[in-house]
Formats: C-alpha cells, structure tokens, sequence
C-alpha cells in the first residue's frame, strides 16, 4: 500500500542498507508488485518511505513496457547545470498535454506542479548484488531519479516546487467532462 502525506515516514531521511539480504530482496519484490498495480497516474518510480519502509531503496519504470530498475543506497554524484523548461500554454498556465509534462507523486495524490530540475545526473548506488555502480541519466529518467532520490532524503516534490515560487495544481473536470488543471490557492 502506498502511504500518503502527512504520513512522516516521507519527509524523514531514509536509513541506508548495510546489505543486501532475503528482507531487502523481499522489500523490492513488494515496491515492484505495488508499482505494477498503480493507475491514474501510473507509477515511474517508487521510493520505499511511499510504502512505509524508511530504507533507501528506490525503483523505476519511465515506460509500462520497460523493466523495473532497482537503486540501492542512491546519491546523486553529479547535476548538470543545464535545467529543464517549464512550458506553458499561452495564457500562462501549464499543460495537460503529454509533451508538456507536469510532475506529480503517487504519494500526493491529484497534485501536480512544475519544476525545473537538472536534465542530467550521475548516480552512485548499489545494485541488487551489492555491486556499488556509477550511471548517468538524462531527460525524463534523470528528473525520475532526482524526485526519488528526493524522497530518499524526505523531500517532497511539492517542497520543491514551492522553492521554486511555482504553483500547484489538481486536475478537475469542466462542464464538458475534459479535465482541467486548476490552481490550488496556499
């Protein structure tokens, strides 16, 4: 089950993993059978703080028809300088549509915001072997790595999009039955 805000166990740091044994195996198994079952939205990542479990673990699957990655004890090593674009339509608010993305958390639920985050990262994390591995990521995974490695480290999206003097929103239907992104007043 994935929790939900206020729950603290999203914004306290994670523990790191001493090793990779049957009960973290049997973690991962679980946040893959989880991520598996989400639904509008569905899932890209999922930390493991999101099912209660404050271990830094974090797992990824940017399409339904990619293989579910699994980070261990993660640390962004690297950011690139350049940020990703904030698009908006022309009367100055943001998008539904797919090639204008808004992000958004399985643990905040009908909340989305845009954020400007690094479009490259490199990664230092052990895998599911104990192998300690580097990786760089870019586009849509690198901002998958960072909003999970942020939970990791007990930040929410929404903190972030707050930092950055940007609004959030939630979808509603209109008159029509089409959604809309209103926003929500803080």
């Amino acid at each position: 089950m994935i929790v939900s805000v206020p729950n603290p166990v999203l914004t306290t740091p994670a523990k790191k993993v001493k090793r990779v044994d049957k009960k973290i195996l049997s973690i991962i198994r679980e946040m893959k059978k989880i991520l598996l079952q989400t639904d509008n939205p569905k899932g890209v990542g999922l930390a493991a703080p999101q099912i209660g479990i404050p271990l830094a673990i974090f797992i990824t699957r940017p399409k339904e028809k990619s293989t579910i990655d699994v980070f261990i004890n993660p640390e962004i090593i690297w950011k690139s300088s350049k940020l990703s674009e904030i698009v908006r339509e022309e009367d100055g608010k943001p998008s539904l549509r797919k090639e204008k993305k808004l992000e958004g958390c399985l643990s905040i639920p009908n909340i989305w915001g845009h954020l400007k985050r690094p479009t490259k990262v490199k990664l230092r994390y052990m895998d599911i072997q104990g192998k300690i591995q580097e990786k760089e990521f870019e586009g849509f995974m690198a901002t998958i790595v960072q909003h999970e490695t942020d939970h990791l480290n007990g930040t929410l999206f929404t903190q972030r999009v707050l930092q950055q003097k940007e609004k959030l929103y939630r979808i509603e239907e209109d008159e029509k039955g089409e959604e809309k992104l209103v926003e929500i007043e803080i």
